[in-house]
């Protein structure tokens, strides 16, 4: 997963509250269940040594969430008296959780969003594309691709000869499907998906698939359910849609897990995501962190690493590991935060993937790693 939408957590230097709630289903008393629960959590910020002022705009704010049935949760982070992001969550957190600390607490956050693909999914025809985004907050439209409306038909009419005409058909079968291709793939980089469907008419779908880059014609799947006329079935689409963004979720953590394994393996040479190698332990983490090396952050439930202490500042790039490593880092001010909590930071900071592992694994040993994108005695990433 990427943490992108946090990035407003980057303007701030802090300290945070932060807060964890259910968003239950409305019911006769979920309305004052919420107002307890965000009565409960301001007394707690406040006992933690939270300002009165950013105290009463999270109490403010959490008794006024609307219940919902999805997504199932929210995370609050406030400071300065003022909410500065509230973040919809996949599932739902066991109890209410808040915290006032030098940093977002952001170490959660990886459970309770779970890992959660984009798919990108064009319902073709011979005349365009409608675009739709899934994930696990629901399905968007995403725009649509136009081509030629006529003729698109095999149907000869008294101006020219049928073959004349069929020859013409073709082309603009033809033409169509290279304007919808290009489409796919400006729609596909634009949104930052991470799985392709194309469904609707075989014909004009196989014709775009081929027309697609060659990185794009491996990853798309191609179904013949759903489609682009009106009152198109989608249940089907939709089941197909949920299965391929499980499945790549399935082969994006088997394949982090494959490179972590090859680290504790004797004589193998982990490539990393990016041929950068890995990295586990908080000293190792931090210092890939501090210059920018961090690919992929994995993370593992109930870690023993992730409440390990690290010291910062206010660059997301301002931690260590003893509190003196941060005065050669220009950190006038440095304050004490949790390693999972510093590390998420720096990934939101440095476009760096995030990704849960299942909580039975062994690996990352302590409950932290990281694939990397380079390693010392490698080339750095061009100036």
């Amino acid at each position: 997963m990427r943490l992108d939408s946090l990035a407003p957590l980057l303007d701030r230097s802090g300290p945070w509250a932060t807060a964890y709630v259910s968003t239950a289903r409305a019911t006769e008393t979920s309305g004052e269940e919420r107002r307890l629960t965000a009565r409960a959590a301001g007394d707690e910020l406040a006992r933690q040594g939270a300002s009165k002022a950013t105290v009463e705009a999270v109490t403010e704010h959490l008794a006024t969430l609307s219940p919902r049935a999805e997504p199932q949760g929210s995370a609050v982070f406030a400071t300065e008296g003022e909410v500065v992001l509230e973040v919809p969550l996949t599932q739902a957190p066991d109890r209410a959780q808040v915290c006032w600390a030098t940093l977002p607490h952001l170490g959660p956050l990886p459970e309770l969003l779970g890992e959660n693909p984009l798919c990108l999914t064009a319902r073709i025809d011979r005349t365009g594309a409608d675009f739709e985004l899934t994930d696990a907050y629901g399905t968007r439209p995403a725009g649509q691709a136009r081509g030629e409306e006529w003729p698109v038909h095999r149907t000869a009419n008294g101006e020219f000869s049928e073959k004349h005409f069929q020859f013409r058909v073709e082309n603009t079968w033809e033409s169509n499907a290279g304007v919808i291709a290009e489409a796919v793939a400006d729609r596909f980089a634009e949104s930052g998906a991470d799985v392709l469907l194309l469904s609707g008419d075989p014909r004009e779908r196989r014709a775009v698939h081929d027309k697609l880059p060659e990185q794009l014609r491996e990853l798309a799947v191609e179904t013949s359910h759903g489609g682009r006329a009106a009152g198109s079935s989608t249940e089907l689409l939709d089941r197909e849609t949920e299965r391929i963004r499980q499945e790549y979720a399935r082969r994006h953590t088997a394949e982090a897990l494959t490179e972590l394994r090859a680290a504790h393996t004797p004589g193998a040479s982990p490539a990393g995501a990016a041929g950068g190698g890995v990295a586990e332990g908080v000293p190792s983490l931090v210092e890939a962190a501090r210059e920018h090396r961090l690919d992929t952050l994995v993370v593992r439930p109930g870690g023993p690493d992730r409440e390990r202490e690290v010291w910062v500042g206010d660059g997301s790039d301002q931690l260590g590991v003893r509190r003196s490593e941060l005065q050669y880092l220009g950190a006038t001010d440095p304050s004490p935060a949790r390693a999972d909590d510093a590390l998420l930071r720096n990934a939101v900071a440095t476009d760096a993937e995030v990704l849960v592992v299942p909580p039975e694994d062994e690996l990352p040993v302590g409950g932290l790693g990281a694939l990397l994108r380079w390693t010392h005695g490698e080339p750095g990433p061009a100036a």
